[in-house]
C-alpha cells in the first residue's frame, strides 16, 4: 500500500512564495497519474495541478502561471511550486498518486480524476495573510 508525505506548508503574507513536497513510498512504472490537491474550510477539494509518467502537466485557470508541478526522476517525489501566493490560495494541500491503465489518463488531465482513498497524503496547511 502506497504511503503519501506531505511537507512544506507554512504561514506567508500575499505575494510570497513557497514549495511543497510529496513523498510517494511506492516506484510506480508505467502509466500513472500524480497530483496536487487542496480543501479550504467549507468548500470542496479541488485539484491545481497534476502530472503524468511523462511530465505532461495541467493546471486549472486560478494557478496557471503562479503554480509549477514537478517530479523527480524516480517518481518518487512531488512537488508543487507556489510562486504570487493569494489569500485565496489558503487552504489544506494534499498530494495524490496513482497507477493507472493507459486508457485512463485522460482523466489526469480532465479534472475529472478524484483517487481511492488509499492514494492521498494526510495534508499539509497553507495560510496566505493579506
Amino acid at each position: 500500500q502506497v504511503q503519501l508525505r506531505e511537507s512544506g506548508g507554512n504561514s506567508v503574507q500575499a505575494g510570497g512564495s513557497l514549495t511543497l513536497s510529496c513523498g510517494v513510498s511506492v516506484r510506480y512504472y508505467g502509466t500513472y497519474c500524480m497530483g496536487w490537491f487542496r480543501q479550504a474550510p467549507g468548500k470542496e477539494r479541488e485539484g491545481p495541478a497534476c502530472i503524468d509518467n511523462e511530465d505532461s502537466t495541467t493546471y486549472v485557470d486560478s494557478v496557471k502561471g503562479r503554480f509549477t508541478i514537478s517530479q523527480d526522476n524516480a517518481g518518487t517525489t512531488l512537488y508543487l511550486k507556489m510562486n504570487n501566493l493569494q489569500p485565496e490560495d489558503t487552504a489544506t494541500y494534499y498530494c495524490a498518486a496513482e497507477p493507472m491503465e493507459h486508457w485512463r489518463i485522460y482523466e489526469c488531465f480532465s479534472g475529472s480524476w478524484f483517487p481511492p482513498g488509499d492514494y492521498w497524503g494526510q495534508g499539509t496547511q497553507v495560510t496566505v495573510s493579506s
